[in-house]
């Protein structure tokens, strides 16, 4: 298990990996960043969908979540290539062990967190994700949170999303890394 290194939040020009729960942002405040930054963006999940030829709920669907994770893996270690940029992952993608692993290596892990009462507010806007079909929001987020925070907790960088203009969440960023 990688423990995290107060050294390890200081931006040193590797990738910056958003990681976190589903609708806490990484999308949307990793464009920000990267633009701010003068850094490419990259979505993890945009990559996974256009390398197989389907939805993230169709890859699922037809190959379940293991072989989704390992795809998933493969992806992430290709956009991991030591070049500067933005990479926004899948709330999942960092609770895998090899993937975190690499993630904690060669980038920088950023775990953006929120309230489940946010995140509950924001993922009910689309009916995409595929742990939430037929499922209360809130109970699927607060056992995913109870599950997976103490591995988020693992990246060096933690920034609270709250509800707020995107640009307040891709400033505390940017002063956690920057310092």
């Amino acid at each position: 298990m990688f423990e995290p290194r107060p050294t390890d939040s200081r931006w040193t020009g590797k990738p910056i990996v958003l990681v976190g729960l589903m609708g806490v942002g990484k999308s949307t405040i990793g464009k920000r960043l990267a633009a701010r930054l003068h850094l490419p963006f990259v979505d993890a999940d945009d990559e996974i969908e256009q390398a197989a030829g389907m939805t993230i709920a169709e890859i699922f669907e037809r190959y379940g979540e293991p072989q989704f994770r390992d795809g998933e893996r493969r992806v992430i270690a290709r956009l991991i290539d030591g070049r500067p940029r933005v990479i926004a992952t899948g709330g999942g993608a960092f609770i895998q062990d090899d993937t975190r692993a690499l993630i904690l290596d060669q980038a920088l892990a950023v775990w953006l967190d929120a309230d489940i009462d946010v995140l509950v507010e924001r993922v009910r806007k689309r009916d995409h994700r595929p742990l939430l079909r037929g499922r209360d929001p809130g109970t699927v987020l607060r056992d995913l949170a109870a599950m997976r925070n103490p591995v988020y907790a693992l990246a060096p960088v933690r920034v609270i999303s709250q509800q707020a203009p995107h640009d307040v969440t891709v400033q505390k960023i940017l002063e956690a890394i920057c310092r």
